[in-house]
């Protein structure tokens, strides 16, 4: 991700502490790409697109991906992010290295359709 320009934290230089990894795209339009991206590579509701909406209790637009098996579950592959500057996504779990790596690989293409 930030050979595609965009901010991480931590950066891919820096020590993991948690599963959390936080990209920063500083504009609403590749955020909402990448959300829609992790659903696409989710292994339930892949066909769902991730839209922003004002969820209770927010006071922003949120919008959420997650095909999880278990509703809530974090551990498994889910991004969520608040539809305001600086437009950061917070990327979680991936309960296995191939479900990680496949919704991680459809996010970025569709970032890259965006600029092609």
């Amino acid at each position: 991700m930030e050979l595609l320009g965009y901010g991480t934290e931590p950066s891919s230089k820096e020590t993991r502490h948690d599963i959390i990894q936080m990209f920063r795209f500083g504009a609403p339009e590749p955020l909402i790409r990448f959300c829609k991206g992790i659903q696409m590579g989710a292994p339930v509701d892949s066909f769902v697109t991730p839209e922003p909406w004002a969820m209770p209790g927010y006071d922003c637009q949120v919008i959420m991906a997650a095909g999880a098996f278990v509703q809530g579950a974090s551990i498994e592959l889910s991004c969520d992010a608040p539809m305001r500057e600086p437009y950061t996504a917070y990327l979680q779990g991936g309960l296995t290295y191939e479900s990680g790596k496949i919704g991680i690989l459809l996010a970025v293409t569709e970032l890259m359709r965006m600029n092609s």
